[in-house]
């Protein structure tokens, strides 16, 4: 989590989000939120690293992979996940507005899909994150 958590500080004026994607042991991915830098809606941290992770491994399939991202996915994310086939997912704050795996909504339940799912995974960091973030933007 510590190098999602390092890639959420590379956002500049995004919401700081990181996201790593790790096979076998060793990271393949990596992304921050993009959305406001690119002017493109679907430039979240998840959906980046998933790009990257299938042109890195030539497959669309992440069947052996594991995410760690600093927020609980939203739908589009989750469901880009679960279609993935990242086995497991290990994510820091929950997102009680937005989250799709297991907070606001169940996408693996609702997909019968077998993701293993970690929330609270340095909560108060990256919490912590999002607070400042947003205290700052605020001023």
């Amino acid at each position: 989590m510590f190098n999602a958590i390092n890639e959420s500080k590379k956002c500049k004026n995004d919401v700081p989000i990181g996201c790593i994607i790790k096979c076998n042991g060793h990271i393949i991915a990596s992304a921050h939120n993009l959305r406001e830098e690119n002017n493109d809606i679907t430039a979240h941290a998840e959906l980046l690293a998933i790009k990257e992770a299938q042109k890195e491994l030539n497959t669309s399939r992440l069947n052996n992979c594991e995410m760690y991202v600093t927020l609980e996915p939203c739908p589009m994310c989750g469901w880009a996940i679960i279609q993935s086939g990242i086995k497991t997912l290990y994510f820091g704050s929950y997102n009680t507005q937005y989250g799709a795996m297991g907070t606001v909504l169940d996408l693996p339940k609702l997909a019968n899909s077998k993701i293993k799912v970690y929330g609270g995974i340095e909560e108060e960091q990256c919490n912590n994150i999002l607070e400042n973030f947003f205290k700052r933007i605020r001023k």
